[in-house]
């Protein structure tokens, strides 16, 4: 039979089972034996909690003197409205922090600096934690939308660096002719000329030089038509060379794609009009100069428009083939060879009778440091919005499980089309052509 345990009485008097404890020995403090006195709430009787927000512990009476130690920190720049309790490290702390923080208690109006063991970042309005400011700029990077005063008024490619391609020049179409057959002609010219003048001269017959003539009239009115129909030639080429299937498209192969277009890791939006989510965008100031106005570039002729301002840019961006369904991702970005076919439309256009120019068009120029003075202008902005249907010609990669479409190493050749009297034309870089439509053909994706 089990002894019963017995009872003992505790020092406030309460009888509980069992046998009292055998204190061998005082059990060790866990924490500091000293007392630590009462605030109250007021901070100049936290000790060393007052010392780290800078209050002046000579003055008042409080239960704690601090011991002398090491001489105070210089106190943070008075611009600072943050107050953190310890060492602060270089980072933000986490969290959103308004103008001003208050402790438990009432604090001292010398309490609105506060000293750190370093520097400190201050926390974003967006309450994200940066590593500090980059580069050397003195200002803080934000993360998220900007607010209006800050928001860039057009694309900054500083801030993507060469991962945008900014194509500065127009597309380049030109003839190729071989040099050997170049001189062979303009020999034959010259002595067919020399020979029907010789003739003219000594019999008096003119049917040598009228026939030599009649051979150059026609060469020449062929070179006009080819330098004058050379871009309309290009996009009818384009409208009508075959799309490829990219299920069974080889590596290497040039082909044409057709398809619906998605923003890749950079989407753009257009100046003037701030549409949204672009993978190609425009904008170019056009000028008039009449009998004695100012040209607008160095190549600017009289009675004419010339470029003023021109600013295109484009990355790189997903294509989606309409026959296999496959999606490529199109090397445009990194400043790759690219040849745009976009139209433009004109969003501004100041005549001589409509002077008056809009606020938008105003800070639009200034943002670009152009004077608007007493001219005829124009602005033009094209863009390829996302859900366009585009077509993009180029050649075939395929490196892993990626499909990729980048830029031809060499200019690609229109052919002679004889029918329309034309001659080969070559195009640099990758082609992208899109229709006119940038409103109604789009699909939401």
């Amino acid at each position: 039979m089990a002894t019963r345990t017995g009872s003992h009485q505790l020092s406030n008097g309460l009888m509980v089972s069992g046998r009292p404890e055998q204190q061998l020995k005082e059990r060790q403090p866990t924490i500091a034996s000293r007392a630590f006195p009462y605030t109250g709430g007021d901070v100049k009787k936290s000790g060393e909690l007052g010392k780290m927000y800078g209050i002046d512990l000579s003055g008042g009476d409080h239960h704690h003197h601090p011991p002398a130690g090491p001489p105070k920190l210089p106190s943070r720049p008075p611009s600072s409205s943050q107050h953190n309790s310890g060492s602060a490290r270089s980072g933000p702390n986490s969290g959103p922090i308004g103008a001003k923080m208050t402790n438990s208690g009432p604090m001292s109006k010398k309490s609105s600096s506060s000293s750190f063991s370093g520097p400190m970042t201050p926390i974003q309005p967006t309450g994200l934690i940066t590593s500090g400011p980059l580069g050397t700029s003195s200002s803080n990077r934000r993360s998220g939308q900007l607010d209006a005063q800050s928001a860039p008024s057009s694309f900054n490619k500083s801030a993507y660096g060469s991962a945008v391609t900014s194509i500065s020049e127009e597309v380049k179409l030109g003839f190729r002719v071989s040099r050997v057959a170049m001189w062979v002609f303009l020999v034959v010219v010259v002595m067919a000329l020399v020979v029907g003048a010789f003739l003219m001269a000594a019999v008096k017959k003119s049917v040598i030089l009228v026939a030599v003539g009649a051979a150059l009239v026609p060469a020449l009115v062929i070179l006009l038509w080819n330098y004058s129909y050379k871009k309309n030639g290009v996009l009818r080429f384009l409208r009508k060379y075959p799309d490829a299937e990219l299920r069974g498209a080889v590596d290497g192969q040039y082909v044409k794609v057709t398809g619906v277009v998605t923003c890749g890791s950079i989407p753009f939006e257009t100046s003037y009009q701030r549409v949204p989510r672009c993978v190609y965008v425009s904008s170019e100031l056009y000028e008039y100069r009449g009998c004695g106005g100012k040209p607008a570039n160095a190549k600017h002729r009289f009675f004419s428009w010339g470029c003023r301002h021109s600013e295109r840019y484009v990355a790189d961006f997903y294509i989606s083939d309409f026959q296999s369904g496959l999606r490529a991702l199109v090397k445009a970005g990194y400043g790759a060879k690219v040849a745009p076919f976009v139209k433009p439309t004109v969003v501004v256009d100041v005549t001589k009778g409509n002077k008056q120019l809009s606020p938008n068009f105003l800070r639009w120029l200034s943002d670009r440091g152009l004077s608007s003075d007493d001219r005829v202008m124009r602005l033009k902005e094209g863009y390829v919005k996302e859900g366009s249907t585009v077509s993009v010609m180029g050649v075939v990669r395929r490196h892993e499980n990626v499909l990729m479409i980048v830029p031809p190493t060499e200019p690609v050749s229109t052919g002679c089309r004889w029918p329309c009297c034309l001659l080969p034309t070559y195009i640099e870089g990758l082609i992208l052509s899109c229709e006119e439509s940038q409103n109604g053909d789009v699909i939401p994706v």
